[in-house]
């Protein structure tokens, strides 16, 4: 939302996000040099120009930082082979220039690692560790299951071995 301001204050408003100090943006708005100390001070109290710098301070940094669908785009189209850089290359000769020189293959592979930093659902290996440690998990279990306390040893933990194995007898016969 635009703030109504006067043109100078317009002026102000812009001068001071280049410079941050308030008298050089008032002098360069047009204000006298007699009153452009005050004025740049009073001017930084009014409200309509307060919220005038910080939106469109807040609009000028939006444009430096990254939304995460460019990101995305970015990496993808190196994944592709289809973002290209220029190079300089020495050679004995002298430095030669490569224009749109494709990215390599481990950028390829980098990009494709970043990517799949976002989508780690559709991971397979992400998916197999997973169930790696679910195995692991219930094996434990099971172990944990086969200590038992003798009460003939005092309360000390013993692991009991002597368990039925499927299609056996205790000792794997």
């Amino acid at each position: 939302m635009r703030h109504k301001l006067t043109a100078k204050q317009d002026k102000f408003v812009a001068a001071y996000i280049e410079c941050g100090n308030a008298t050089q943006a008032a002098l360069d708005a047009g204000y006298s040099k007699r009153t452009a100390r005050s004025v740049g001070s009073e001017n930084l109290t009014k409200p309509d120009i307060k919220n005038a710098i910080n939106e469109r301070t807040a609009e000028l940094e939006s444009h430096k930082i990254a939304r995460a669908d460019e990101v995305l785009q970015f990496l993808t189209s190196v994944l592709r082979g289809d973002a290209t850089e220029t190079v300089n290359v020495g050679t004995p000769k002298g430095v030669v220039t490569i224009e749109d020189n494709p990215p390599t293959i481990k950028d390829r592979m980098t990009a494709g690692k970043e990517l799949l930093k976002r989508y780690p659902a559709d991971d397979e290996v992400l998916k197999a560790q997973l169930r790696k440690l679910n195995a692991d998990a219930d094996i434990a279990e099971a172990h944990a299951n086969d200590v038992k306390a003798d009460p003939d040893h005092d309360g000390k933990v013993v692991i009991n071995f002597d368990v039925p194995r499927p299609g056996g007898d205790k000792n794997g016969d």
